[in-house]
Order: C-alpha cells, then sequence, then structure tokens
C-alpha cells in the first residue's frame, strides 16, 4: 500500500515523539466543570419533576377508561358503578397521533352500562320512538326539545352507532369482513340505506374516511392478537440470535481472520438463498389465477398475506435482493486490497478483546442503564400526562356573584355559594386545571422528553468513553498486558465519572439540543398538517433532513472526541478538535480503512439478522411440516417475523457495539502512532507486527554495542 502524504495545512500540526506518553493519562484533572455543576442541577430538578408528577399523576386514567368529566366507569359507590365500559362518541378521532402523548382520546367520552349492539344513525333513530330510547343511552341529558342539527352542534349525541365489543374495558367498534368489504354488523362500508345522513356535514365526513380508520384499527387489534399468541416464540428467537451473536464474538475473538471470509462468503450465499426462493415462489405462481394482478390493481389490503399470492410481490423481493447481492459484491471486488487492512485491524481488534474480555459484557451494563432511564421517562411521562384534574364551576339562569367559580360537586349543595345562589349549579367546566402546576404542565413534559434525551445521550456516551479508556490502554502498552492496568473497564470507568462527568455531559447536551429540535419539527410538522402550502412542506423537509445530517455529524464528532479525551484527558472542545485535525490529516485512511471495518461488522450483523429471519420465516409461515402443530395460529405471521428481525439487528448491534468501539479507538491510536514514532530505535512503532506488515513498515532494530 503506498503510503499517504499527509496534508496539514488548517488541519493543525501532527502529533510530536513524547518519550514520557505511555497512552491514557492518569494524572489527569476534572474537565468542563460547569457543564457537569449544570448536569447534576438538571438531574436534581429531574427527580423533582418525578415527585410532583407521581403526586400529582393517577395512573389508573390510563389503565381504567374515565369519562369526559374525569369520572372512572364502574367505581363503586358512585353513580357510574353499573356503567363499566366507556363508550366513545367518534372513535376515529382516537386514531390521532397526540392521544399517545396526552392519553387522552379528543372526543367526548361517556360510561355506558353495554357497548351498542346495532348499526344507528342519528337521523334514522330520531324518526322512530324506540330507536330514539335506545340511542339515548348513549347520549347526554337535556335532549328535549331538540332538532337533530341542534343535537349535533351541542356534541349531546354521537353521529351514528356501530355495533361494538368491550376491549380492556372500552367499546371498540366489531369489525368482520364481507365480499372483500369492511363490514359493521349486518351493514357494508357504513350504509344507512337511505343517505339521510347528508343532513350532518360532520357525520359525511367521517363516513368518507371511517373505512380506513376502521380498517387500521381492526389490523391493530389482529396484530395486537398475534403477539399475545407468539410473544414466547418471540423471545426464543431473541435468545437464539443473542446466542449466536455471543458465539460470533468468542470465534471472531479466535479466529477473525478465518471468520470474516466466512462471514463473507455466509452473507452471499444467505442473499443468494433469499433470491432463489423468491424466484421459485414466483415461478410457482404462474399457474394459480389471479396472481397476475399488479399491486397498483390491488390496492392497500388488511390481509398483507394476500400480497404473497401475487407474483409481482416476489419480482420485488427478487430485485431488491439481486441488487443488494450485487452492490456487495462490486464492493467487495473495488475494496479486496483495503479488506485485507481492515481484516488485520479486526484482528488486533480481537486481541485487545482477548486482554479485556470484560468489555463484551459491558453493553449489559449500558442496557441496564438506559432501562433504567427509559422507565423513569416513561413512568413520569404517564404521571404528568394522567394529573389534569376535573374543574367545576358555578353555572345559573340569574345573576350571581359566584357564577363561573370553581366549586366542589361533592358539598355543593350545602355550601354558601348554593345558598347565596339558590338557582346555580355545580357542573363540569372542562379538564385540567388552574394551579401554578397545571398551567406548565406542557413545560415540565418538554423538560422530561429533553432530559430523557440527555440521560440517554449520557449513558451511551460513558460506555463509548470507557471502553475506549481500555481498549487504548492496550494499544500504548509497550509490554503486553504487563503495562495495562489490572482491570481496564473498571479503570477507565473511574476515570470517566470521576474526572470527566462534564465532558460527557457537554457532548450528550449538544446532541440532546439538535435531537429535540427533531422533535419539535415533527409536533410543528403535525400541527400544520392540512393548512401549510407546497413551500412550508419543502421548508419543513429541509430543515428535518438538515438536523438529520448535523445529527449525525454530532456523533462522529462526539464519538471521536470521547476517544481522545479518554486517551489525554482534555476537556471536550479540545479533545473534539484534535480528533477531527487527526482525522482530517489521514483522510484517505478514515475514507477506506475504517469504512471498510464497519462495512464488515455491518455485514456481521447481517448475517444474524439472516440466519435468524430465516429460521423466523420457516417456523411462523408453517413452511416446514415439523413446525405445523408447534408453530401459533396467526392472522398476521409477518408479526413475529419482523419483531425477530428487527430485535436480532439490535441484539447483535450491542455485541458489536464493542468491536466497533475498540475498531475507531484503535484506528485513531494508530494514527497518533504514524504521527509520533517513525519505527527506528529511540521512536519505534507500537502497532501489531500484523499491521506493520499489512503497511509495509517496520521497527528498525536496535544498533549492535
Amino acid at each position: 500500500m503506498p503510503e499517504q502524504q499527509p496534508y496539514y495545512g488548517k488541519n493543525g500540526e501532527p502529533k510530536k515523539y513524547d518519550p514520557t506518553f505511555k497512552g491514557p493519562i492518569y494524572n489527569r484533572g476534572c474537565t468542563d466543570i460547569v457543564c457537569c455543576i449544570l448536569f447534576i442541577i438538571c438531574i436534581l430538578g429531574y427527580v423533582a419533576v418525578g415527585i410532583l408528577a407521581w403526586s400529582q399523576g393517577d395512573p389508573r386514567k390510563v389503565i381504567y377508561p374515565t369519562d369526559s368529566r374525569g369520572q372512572f366507569c364502574g367505581q363503586a359507590g358512585t353513580p357510574l358503578e353499573t356503567k363499566p365500559l366507556l363508550f366513545y362518541f367518534n372513535i376515529m378521532k382516537c386514531a390521532s397521533p397526540m392521544v399517545l402523548l396526552e392519553f387522552q382520546c379528543p372526543t367526548t367520552q361517556m360510561c355506558v352500562e353495554k357497548c351498542p349492539d346495532k348499526f344507528l344513525t342519528l337521523n334514522n333513530a330520531y324518526t322512530n320512538k324506540e330507536d330514539f330510547k335506545y340511542y339515548k343511552n348513549f347520549c347526554k341529558e337535556g335532549l328535549e326539545g331538540l332538532a337533530v342539527t341542534q343535537i349535533l352542534t351541542s356534541g349531546l349525541c354521537p353521529a351514528m352507532l356501530m355495533p361494538s365489543k368491550p376491549f380492556t374495558r372500552r367499546c371498540f367498534p366489531a369489525l368482520g369482513q364481507k365480499g372483500g368489504e369492511i363490514t359493521v354488523g349486518n351493514k357494508s362500508k357504513f350504509d344507512d340505506g337511505e343517505g339521510t345522513m347528508r343532513d350532518a356535514k360532520d357525520l359525511v365526513a367521517g363516513v368518507k374516511n371511517a373505512t380506513v380508520v376502521i380498517e387500521a384499527r381492526q389490523v391493530a387489534m389482529k396484530i395486537f392478537e398475534d403477539y399475545t399468541q407468539s410473544w414466547y416464540w418471540i423471545l426464543i428467537g431473541l435468545v437464539i440470535a443473542m446466542l449466536i451473536s455471543l458465539l460470533f464474538i468468542v470465534l471472531l475473538r479466535f479466529l477473525a481472520g478465518i471468520m470474516v471470509w466466512v462471514m463473507i462468503v455466509m452473507v452471499i450465499l444467505v442473499i443468494g438463498y433469499g433470491i432463489f426462493h423468491c424466484s421459485m415462489e414466483y415461478v410457482s405462481l404462474k399457474s394459480e389465477a389471479g396472481s397476475n394482478v399488479t399491486l397498483k390493481d390491488l390496492g392497500f389490503q388488511t390481509d398483507f398475506s394476500v400480497y404473497l399470492h401475487i407474483r409481482q410481490t416476489w419480482l420485488a423481493f427478487i430485485i431488491i435482493l439481486a441488487i443488494v447481492e450485487v452492490i456487495i459484491i462490486l464492493l467487495l471486488i473495488f475494496l479486496r486490497n483495503r479488506i485485507l487492512i481492515a481484516i488485520a485491524l479486526i484482528k488486533e481488534a480481537s486481541r485487545a478483546i482477548g486482554y479485556v474480555m470484560s468489555a463484551l459484557f459491558y453493553p449489559l451494563f449500558t442496557f441496564a442503564l438506559l432501562s433504567i432511564v427509559i422507565a423513569y421517562w416513561a413512568v413520569t411521562a404517564v404521571f404528568l400526562s394522567t394529573s389534569n384534574q376535573p374543574i367545576y364551576k358555578v353555572f345559573n339562569d340569574t345573576a350571581c356573584d359566584h357564577s363561573r367559580k370553581i366549586c366542589e360537586p361533592a358539598n355543593f349543595s350545602t355550601s354558601s355559594m348554593k345558598a347565596e345562589c339558590l338557582n346555580s349549579k355545580c357542573l363540569f367546566a372542562y379538564y385540567g386545571g388552574e394551579t401554578v402546576y397545571h398551567k406548565y404542565l406542557i413545560g415540565l413534559q418538554f423538560y422530561n422528553v429533553f432530559l430523557f434525551f440527555w440521560c440517554a445521550n449520557f449513558v451511551t456516551a460513558l460506555g463509548q468513553m470507557t471502553l475506549a479508556g481500555a481498549f487504548a490502554s492496550y494499544y500504548w502498552a509497550l509490554v503486553k498486558p504487563d503495562d495495562m492496568p489490572a482491570f481496564p473497564i473498571f479503570s477507565s470507568l473511574g476515570r470517566s465519572l470521576r474526572y470527566h462527568t462534564g465532558s460527557l455531559a457537554f457532548g450528550s447536551l449538544i446532541l440532546s439540543i439538535i435531537q429535540i429540535i427533531r422533535v419539535l419539527l415533527e409536533y410543528i410538522d403535525h400541527k400544520l398538517q392540512g393548512t401549510q402550502n407546497k413551500c412550508t412542506k419543502f421548508l419543513l423537509c429541509c430543515l428535518k433532513c438538515c438536523f438529520w445530517c448535523l445529527e449525525k455529524f454530532i456523533k462522529f464528532i462526539n464519538r471521536n472526541a470521547y476517544i481522545m479525551v479518554a486517551i489525554y484527558g482534555k476537556n471536550f472542545c479540545t479533545s473534539a478538535k484534535d480528533a477531527f485535525f487527526l482525522l482530517m490529516r489521514n483522510m484517505i485512511r478514515v475514507a477506506v480503512l475504517d469504512k471498510v471495518t464497519d462495512f464488515l461488522l455491518f455485514l456481521g450483523k447481517l448475517l444474524i439478522v439472516g440466519l435468524v429471519g430465516i429460521f423466523a420465516f420457516f417456523f411462523f409461515s408453517g413452511r416446514v411440516k415439523a413446525f405445523e402443530n408447534t408453530a401459533p395460529n396467526l392472522h398476521y405471521y409477518w408479526v413475529p417475523i419482523l419483531t425477530v428481525v428487527v430485535g436480532s439487528y439490535l441484539i447483535a448491534h450491542g455485541f458489536f457495539s464493542v468491536y466497533a468501539m475498540c475498531v475507531d479507538t484503535l484506528f485513531l491510536c494508530f494514527l497518533e502512532d504514524l504521527e509520533r514514532n517513525d519505527g527506528s530505535a529511540e521512536r519505534p512503532y507500537l502497532m501489531s507486527d500484523r499491521l506493520l506488515k499489512v503497511l509495509n513498515k517496520k521497527n528498525k532494530p536496535e544498533p549492535a554495542e
């Protein structure tokens, strides 16, 4: 390999030889103290927010149904004791993404004795005495003397009733399928037979979208049922993925060169088998009736298995897999020389992990910390979202000094307000609160999300710096393992927490700010849906794209900055600058060596996902007779398959992240080694003989005395 001539220019001066440098500096001081103090204060504030939310919130509002007045359905000792089920006036509004944020469906909700069991529109029921009597069970009081339009305008009744079934004590539409059409009860596509719904404009608009929304909810219910039937098999698949990942990492430790080539060949074979299987399915459907229908003509179907009976689906799979196969083969051909260097770097990483075996289990510690962060955020979010209280105010028909003041319905009849205003009533006004806490509730939710990002990024950064410090101590050790700490991981973890909490908080704060901006852009995009013009859409799209790219760049800078902090103990900004200039002075090596190594590790993840995915496909689809009686009976067998595939990738990524961090650390150390030393007896290279050989470099022997 021809030696790269580094261009310094504005990229800083190269590292100079320092005879006292022996790897990670132990005599170091605290860095970024201001950010450390700020982070500690914010964490204490986060704890205070959690305590405040837990004292004000009521998670029963998520678990148990409550009506629009905040009253629990079926609660003993209340007028709603005999009404245990929750009915939604317009369940289509529950499909809004805001439901996930607020835990409240933006439609009127009331407690009922039982769910509606037949299809009725308000227009039809209003003209029939018996039907209207039945309809009133799902309406508010005060209907006497009002016309249909007045009832709808006042929001006293739902525009229509659909046959429903209780699920988690809530009424959901009882859907079926007849002749390929979504049906509710005995009606198809919500046809009322007389066209009487035209009088209610809101209802007409709702009916136009009803099929799509209800289909989506039907799919969601079936997916939920599939998870309840297959969750233990999914867990078994994830355990298998974990064992394969662990076995792969162990084999990579002892047989790095062989395993990399085996991995490359296996990936090509697995994708090749995918092309072969899809081709066989494509050919087998040639004689089946209806298999030549195009995906465009078929449209959206809630039963996704229908697509597997269409030849065009398998043709699309063949094309996609063939493109991936060709790209991988071409990359391997053009990068074959660089792959040899990357393999040497992976072998060096395997040796490093051999000396720091505890690093393989460090992701479990990171996973545990992230689980705590996610759990704290989720619990706090639920308590914050359920801390609104029903607010009651005085309503009266005559003049009263207490009009619109807050009241308590439990003791209102004996209160001074009632005595002064005899005709007044204490009625529900809205769902919220008027205290300082409730006024700033949205701010507390925002703070909860922001601290979640900050803490999660901090935990990830801590793992990166800890691993970097441990692997750097291996690289710069002249005599391995004598010059290494007895416990490299614990030593590096202690240094990171003791001296560099501020640097970790600084880097993770920058990343969190960018992530929260991306969340706000998504929120703004959601709020402006239906009102924005093409220019606004284009602007939002550009902003989201730019901040996505910026997030990726900051992650890259942070990762390398943490490595430099772990080695030299400098503050975050100095370390980020040094790492960036070091990489810029070696752009060619960064582009063709570090990224080739990342590509090889990605192939390893792809192989694990492919193996587990093929196994999951044959098991859940019932294609193998041995599994026919064992596999669960599912609506969509792709649900557990996709879950296992995604979970397998995350598990493989967790194990391979150790290798990736090791490679990145050794790569930076390797670049500094080339700048600090020249291979002479006084300044020998510290890289392994294998890397020296691949780079056509060698250490000169000491002169004979």
